[in-house]
């Protein structure tokens, strides 16, 4: 066990053993010495789902490109033999207990990460990690607590640093779904990380915009003018401390969506200074408890880090990594869906003005 991330109040200890069937799982915990990769999976597990080579040759595996798009898509045909919506006694994601094992030995956890039994992306052209936030099954990540939050940053810092050091790597994704209305299929509060062999299709877009931008105003970054900018307007800023912004977008694609950016631009999360860290959490708590006051529910929301690509020095210095969060839910029991001219044409049509989805957002309590 060893210590990770900035030496403060906030310090959690790292450990990390192997399930069952070959899978990495990494604990995050808040105090020391707690042994819980001591503790053996005792699941009799079949193989590990095959990577893009699979049996027989059939093509369940692999990466294609869209000659059309000029983007990459992901075949995992395998994935629909994945857990879905099961009983909240049969969740996977709950720490182990007497005749009921699960994808986390240990009787508890704080913050844990492990390798997805059924990913998206396996090596060597990828991988896919579980982030779980809590041992608690019927909480949510508006209910953590800001220490519990620093842990969970912690955790994104340190599987970013990770999986951006697999050759294959070329950019790492932090990220959470929450909400069946999203597509989620396990209830328990987690998030997921990919390390994509590729630049994905909107980082690679920003990353052109960035370009440009800079191209025609004399070397000016986009990402410190456009913050600039909603910082001066005010308009759509829906709070902010000393570290951080939140701000609607001012084309907001989705009826409440939110950027989050530090105020000292960085490339990606281990870039934070310890200051950065510690002011996160209780500013992105109260933008999720905002999202769940707009209608009275819980709101059905993603939660995207962006950050730059790895290795590409260039992207690297001119990108602004920063969460956007954004939920489909558009009125109390109406949600937004994506159809003729958004999934066919890509031309967005939002039914809720940017400023006055900031103003909702301000006022929500």
């Amino acid at each position: 066990m060893c210590p990770v991330g900035t030496q403060s109040i906030w310090t959690i200890w790292k450990s990390s053993t192997r399930l069952a069937d070959g899978r990495e799982i990494v604990y995050f915990d808040e105090e020391p010495g707690l042994g819980r990769d001591q503790v053996a999976d005792t699941r009799p597990l079949p193989p590990r789902m095959p990577g893009p080579q699979p049996p027989h040759g059939r093509p369940e595996w692999g990466i294609r490109w869209d000659r059309l798009a000029g983007e990459w898509v992901v075949i995992a045909a395998a994935r629909q033999d994945r857990t879905f919506l099961p009983p909240a006694d049969q969740c996977p994601l709950d720490p182990s207990a007497p005749g009921r094992l699960t994808e986390i030995p240990a009787d508890n956890y704080d913050v844990v990460v492990f390798e997805n039994r059924f990913p998206s992306l396996a090596e060597p052209l990828g991988r896919c990690e579980v982030v779980c936030f809590t041992p608690d099954h019927d909480s949510s990540f508006a209910a953590l607590s800001p220490r519990r939050v620093r842990t969970v940053l912690e955790a994104w810092i340190d599987r970013t640093q990770a999986l951006g050091a697999l050759p294959e790597t070329r950019q790492v994704y932090c990220f959470e779904n929450r909400g069946e209305e999203i597509g989620v299929t396990l209830h328990h509060p987690h998030g997921q990380i990919y390390a994509f062999p590729f630049v994905a299709p909107k980082l690679a877009q920003m990353m052109t915009q960035a370009r440009e931008y800079a191209a025609g105003n004399d070397g000016a970054n986009l990402f410190d003018d456009m913050v600039a900018a909603e910082l001066a307007a005010g308009s759509r800023i829906v709070t902010r401390n000393e570290h951080w912004v939140v701000f609607v977008p001012e084309a907001a694609r989705w009826p409440y969506e939110v950027r989050i950016f530090p105020l000292v631009r960085v490339p990606d999360l281990p870039a934070l200074d310890e200051a950065a860290r510690d002011s996160f959490g209780p500013l992105y708590l109260d933008v999720l408890r905002r999202f769940d006051a707009l209608f009275g529910q819980p709101a059905p929301y993603i939660a995207a880090w962006h950050q730059a690509p790895v290795r590409d020095a260039e992207a690297r210095g001119r990108f602004a990594a920063h969460l956007q969060v954004l939920s489909v839910r558009r009125a109390a029991n109406k949600l937004k869906y994506l159809a003729g001219t958004e999934s066919g044409m890509g031309v967005w049509i939002n039914d809720i003005v940017p400023e006055e989805a900031a103003l909702r957002l301000r006022e929500a309590t």
